[in-house]
């Protein structure tokens, strides 16, 4: 039962999340679509970690280049999701009532990307490496 209400609530945390981005691009005042760029962040900021759990064994305690460097590069891409909206407002590409509602569809995506990896990252019988 707590993994389905997990699930749920994760499920309500992204839409949130994209809702916010959306009403940053198709609100009439701001009617600009360049801030779905951060899409593409959303995509790849799991994937140098998930690479990393395939490829490295959990069973040293101590740490492990790989898995570091897999985090680096997952704080660069999210720092970079959270500064290209930032450069768009300065650049005046977007408004920055736009920039602030894409800022926070930003954390609740990031958020509930992190709550996914916590709630179904251990190795356990229902764990999200057996899809």
């Amino acid at each position: 039962f707590v993994l389905v209400v997990a699930l749920i609530s994760l499920s309500f945390g992204g839409a949130v999340g994209l809702m916010f981005l959306m009403l940053g691009c198709a609100l009439p005042q701001y009617n600009q679509y360049w801030p779905l760029f951060v899409l593409f962040f959303y995509i790849l900021s799991p994937i140098p970690y998930c690479i990393a759990r395939r490829l490295v064994d959990d069973t040293d305690a101590t740490s492990n280049a790989c898995k570091e460097l897999a985090i680096f590069l997952t704080t660069g891409i999210v720092v970079s999701a959270f500064g290209l909206p930032i450069v768009f407002a300065r650049a005046e590409l977007i408004y920055w009532g736009a920039c602030a509602l894409v800022l926070t569809g930003n954390t609740v995506i990031f958020a509930t990307i992190l709550g996914f990896f916590l709630v179904f990252g251990s190795n356990d019988d229902f764990s999200w490496q057996q899809w």
